[in-house]
């Protein structure tokens, strides 16, 4: 294998640090983001690559000949996009399956700025998310009455998440606003009178703020050994639960709703 310089190393341990917080900030496990990195790097020509995970920051170390380059980077937290991660796998895969060359880490670097992020639109998400929480709430035996008052309910409030997500809110604040606006819609079944069973139609409009995702990968985490991260992850997870309480019972309060539940 030819020498790998000082420079090249360099352009190496900034693909691996990519990979790696690509991967966290889209959702994926940190069992994936380590390996993932370290394939990355070796395929690259790296002798050993060390990679270290806290909650919102990732270190990785590249060593080549004796030589070690470590970096540090922090992480931004991004909405879940699977396409990216199966990506970003795919991108490892055909660089551990190609010839070594002075071209391959061009290659692919090009392959990470081409990556495709495309996202759903707004409407399509907030449309079925709010057939989701209908169909919930008529699973769960709520009238037809009920089960419209729940789709819009769960349609303005996912609309409602994504604005504020946008503009960069803090997450907790979206979500306490989020559950409190689905909660509101919800709850005018009991001052209307529509259907029966109005409580099913507040519980179904939040169905949308359940953290599933992030506690699945915390739980992963921490049984994998990553004990920091999944600890980090599941507060991050308990206390997006919290604030969507919190939301859901500010509407409560200022609709005067006591019995709700009984």
């Amino acid at each position: 294998m030819t020498s790998i310089s000082y420079v090249q190393q360099q352009h190496t341990t900034r693909l691996c640090v990519r990979c790696g917080l690509l991967l966290m900030q889209y959702g994926a496990e940190s069992a994936v983001v380590v390996d993932l990195s370290k394939r990355l790097g070796l395929a690259l020509g790296m002798n050993s690559v060390e990679c270290s995970l806290n909650f919102n920051a990732l270190t990785l170390t590249t060593i080549c000949s004796e030589r070690c380059i470590t970096t540090t980077r922090d992480t931004i937290n991004q909405s879940i996009h699977v396409n990216v991660l199966v990506q970003i796998q795919q991108i490892v895969n055909k660089t551990e399956s190609a010839a070594t060359n002075d071209e391959l880490i061009d290659h692919t670097t090009l392959a990470f700025d081409e990556l495709d992020k495309t996202v759903y639109p707004t409407w399509m998400v907030g449309l079925f998310v709010g057939a989701s929480c209908a169909a919930f709430a008529y699973l769960n035996g709520g009238s037809w009455a009920i089960t419209a008052v729940t789709f819009i309910a769960g349609m303005v409030a996912m609309f409602t998440r994504i604005y504020l997500a946008k503009h960069h809110f803090n997450p907790f604040i979206t979500v306490i606003v989020t559950a409190f606006i689905a909660s509101l819609i919800g709850a005018t079944t009991y001052y209307f009178d529509v259907g029966s069973n109005a409580d099913i139609a507040v519980a179904s409009s939040v169905l949308l703020l359940v953290p599933s995702f992030p506690l699945i990968n915390s739980l992963s985490d921490i049984l994998k050994g990553y004990v920091n991260i999944g600890v980090g992850r599941a507060v991050f997870t308990y206390m997006l639960t919290l604030s969507a309480c919190v939301g859901i019972v500010m509407a409560l309060v200022l609709l005067r709703i006591q019995h709700w539940g009984f």
